[in-house]
């Protein structure tokens, strides 16, 4: 979501030695530069939203199973996007497919 609303720029990393205590990871610092106008404007900005935390609420599974309360693999697919994909692997261009997507299904 942060893609969609800013671009993001790395600056520079920061090792674990920075914190007390130190976590077990590198961290990264970030400009985060607000977009005029979205890069890929969604239909529906909520839906966009709610295909985003879907997805990543279990970020580990594909596609296709994170997503299938919402979107039939067909639907999916229809979106230009493998359903055998994690979250992690699509751009932001792909999540906007999915959440037009869904914001043209019937209710």
């Amino acid at each position: 979501m942060v893609q969609y609303h800013c671009r993001v720029e790395h600056l520079f990393n920061v090792g674990p030695g920075a914190f007390n205590p130190p976590p077990k990871v590198d961290s990264a610092i970030v400009r985060l530069v607000p977009h005029e106008t979205p890069p890929h404007q969604a239909k529906n900005p909520k839906q966009l939203e709610r295909v985003v935390r879907e997805a990543f609420n279990q970020r580990r599974k594909t596609l296709r199973n994170t997503l299938k309360a919402l979107l039939p693999a067909e639907a999916i697919e229809a979106a230009g996007v493998d359903g055998s994909l994690r979250p992690e692997q699509l751009d932001l261009a792909a999540f906007v497919r999915l959440a037009d997507q869904l914001a043209d299904q019937p209710l």
